[in-house]
């Protein structure tokens, strides 16, 4: 059978995979940046390895934003790719770098059929009191509301602890998606019905370079003392907080972790305090914990920040059976759902 290629497109980089009939993995690979030069990259890396893209069965998309109207994948046409570009400004860090691969593979590939996944899909199973933001009705009607994010991570995790661990899905799960962004997840009987994440990729948890949950009041001093217009906002929201501006060092908790500096430590135990915060807020959500999930890549390789993250929480007693690392696999998750479009 043909096989299945997946895009995943980040703010800094971008992620291939490629797939035979059967889900298993012939190749992955990524290239740094956001732009045409890493498209280029990784189209000559697929080339390489003898893989003909115009011949493959499909091509999936990663996509940070569906909105209201996009809650499961679609297979992507030019009336679709005209709707997905009016989402941009729900992401404008993260979608219009998705979107442009998008339409320039098509371009490429017009007779391949492409499948666009999103990161909000999972969560709108979540109930209207969690999405629903504390403004005047009318702007819920204009798509102000919490959309969480990284939903095609807490799927795939939903589909392998069990198989992992050889049991059923714990009804009462929290999963902890821990990267340059993060977030969390409260998964009931499998479905997201709170999440750390809200209308932005900026909210909840302190991130790389972004910072997480912060008071409105403090933008609005910011505008008003340092006289910051939005994109100024924007730069310091997404680009200069979290981690790098905690530490004064940098994004990288790897490099945080090494460090002897004190403003290292001071960021991670920041970082840590603040997770497990608002991992309690998630435990009420679900009326209780039967397991905790850590993926991603500070969340599968960074122990010391498990063990901080969970010494938060010895009040939950949380036995150590019942704490997993799944490690993060959004391009199978993708690779799924293009193999289960195309099959309907």
């Amino acid at each position: 059978m043909k096989p299945i290629v997946t895009f995943n497109a980040g703010s800094s980089s971008l992620k291939f995979a490629v797939f035979d009939g059967a889900l298993i993995p012939l190749a992955v690979g990524q290239a740094e940046g956001n732009g045409p030069d890493a498209l280029c990259a990784v189209l000559s890396e697929i080339e390489s390895r003898g893989i003909n893209l115009r011949d493959c069965r499909g091509i999936g998309h990663r996509l940070v934003h569906g909105g209201t109207k996009f809650i499961a994948p679609v297979r992507v046409n030019d009336a679709v790719q005209s709707e997905l570009q009016s989402l941009c400004p729900l992401a404008p860090v993260h979608l219009p770098f998705g979107l442009n691969v998008l339409e320039d593979m098509r371009r490429l590939t017009p007779n391949v059929p492409h499948v666009a996944c999103f990161d909000t899909a999972f969560h709108a199973t979540q109930p209207d009191v969690a999405m629903r933001l504390p403004l005047p009705r009318s702007y819920h009607d204009r798509g102000y509301r919490r959309y969480g994010f990284h939903g095609l991570s807490y799927e795939h995790v939903v589909k392998a602890l069990p198989k992992q661990s050889g049991r059923e899905l714990p009804s009462r799960l929290l999963v902890a998606h821990l990267g340059n962004g993060a977030s969390m997840c409260a998964v009931l009987n499998g479905k997201s019905i709170a999440t750390t994440m809200g209308f932005s990729t900026a909210d909840g948890l302190v991130m790389g370079s972004r910072t997480g949950s912060i008071d409105p009041g403090v933008l609005i001093a910011l505008m008003r003392d340092d006289h910051m217009d939005h994109d100024a906002l924007e730069d310091l929201l997404y680009r200069k907080s979290g981690l790098l501006g905690l530490s004064g060092i940098t994004s990288d908790m790897r490099e945080l972790i090494a460090s002897h500096d004190a403003r290292a430590a001071e960021a991670i135990d920041h970082y840590c305090y603040h997770a497990a915060r608002h991992a309690g807020s998630l435990v009420t959500a679900l009326g209780g914990i039967d397991a905790i999930v850590f993926t991603g890549g500070i969340g599968e390789n960074a122990v010391e920040v498990r063990q901080k993250i969970m010494a938060h929480l010895n009040w939950l007693s949380i036995k150590a059976a019942q704490v997993f690392v799944v490690k993060a696999n959004e391009e199978l998750a993708i690779a799924g759902h293009v193999a289960s479009l195309l099959h309907e």
